[in-house]
């Protein structure tokens, strides 16, 4: 089955934990980077918040970056737990 195929998340009880865990992350991280930005955009009105409210924006952009790369990884993890059977007949004497 290819990455990002929607069925892996139903292979078997610990893939659905997997996935619920990594949804978890991937919403925490949606909701940190939406706080940054609103944050920082509140304080751009003020111009003493300013160099503060750039850094507000630079958090959220990196949390926006970190999206991807969780999705990234949950679907190598679920790859590989996918693979099972393919990895122990591989490593058979």
């Amino acid at each position: 089955m290819p990455l990002f195929h929607p069925d892996r998340r139903h292979q078997n009880e610990a893939s659905r934990r997997l996935w619920a865990r990594y949804e978890i992350a991937y919403t925490a991280v949606d909701f940190g980077a939406a706080f940054a930005f609103v944050v920082g955009s509140v304080m751009f009105f003020f111009a003493a918040w300013q160099t503060a409210g750039t850094w507000f924006f630079l958090i959220g952009s990196i949390l926006f970056a970190a999206k991807p790369t969780i999705r990234l990884v949950r679907e190598l993890k679920l790859y590989e737990m996918g693979d099972e059977e393919d990895l122990a007949e591989r490593y058979k004497g």
